[in-house]
């Protein structure tokens, strides 16, 4: 059965935090780089929305479909984007990942790689999970990229599913990672890691083993 509890995750240079009020004041701030709570097609809080934003989060979080994190960048100790499992199917061994945008300043950075190193590791290697999906709006090409880029399948796009900030229906394009592709998947991103420059291999040790904190 999956273990849906708070836990802090760290390595590769960011420590994500369970997701609390504390870290409203730093996600209005990465929100505010690069305007981000412009794009329709994104969840992220506008100016003033951040506790609604957290309010929610946790309420996901108590109803047990949902893990939400503030990523923290460890070398400036800022708080630089969220991400969370969400559609959590504990029958299924099942989470999907998903709700993350980062700041301007670190998009196209070592982030994305090292975040979802975290997040798949802890998915696979201590939740045990079959399957980690993720989705993005069809019209989100930079997410579209990002994903790819990680080597999930694309799994197909789901017509008129979900709904847009002005409330406009979305097509949303599907991806999952099964847990027999993960060792290829993990070599792969810690070899880009390793190639532009982001070896932490201290920070490495830590995530492979699985030893994280609970909270």
């Amino acid at each position: 059965m999956l273990d849906s509890r708070p836990v802090l995750l760290e390595g590769h240079g960011l420590r994500l935090e369970p997701l609390g009020f504390e870290h409203a004041e730093g996600l209005g701030a990465a929100a505010g780089d690069g305007a981000l709570f412009e794009l329709g097609f994104t969840t992220v809080p506008a100016p003033g929305e951040e506790r609604v934003y957290i309010e929610e989060a946790l309420r996901g979080l108590e109803s047990g479909h949902m893990l939400p994190w503030a990523v923290r960048e460890v070398a400036s100790g800022q708080i630089v984007g969220t991400t969370r499992y969400h559609d959590i199917v504990p029958n299924l061994d099942r989470v999907e990942i998903g709700y993350t945008w980062y700041a301007k300043r670190v998009q196209r950075t070592y982030v994305n790689t090292s975040c979802k190193l975290l997040l798949l590791a802890h998915a696979f290697d201590v939740l045990e999970c079959e399957v980690v999906g993720l989705r993005t709006d069809i019209l989100n090409t930079a997410s579209q990229r990002a994903i790819e880029a990680l080597g999930a399948n694309k799994d197909g796009v789901i017509r008129h599913y979900g709904l847009r900030r002005d409330g406009s229906a979305r097509d949303t394009v599907m991806y999952s990672i099964l847990r027999a592709e993960w060792p290829d998947m993990r070599k792969r991103l810690e070899d880009r890691r390793q190639a532009n420059g982001y070896s932490l291999p201290g920070r490495l040790a830590l995530a492979r083993t699985g030893q994280f904190r609970r909270v």
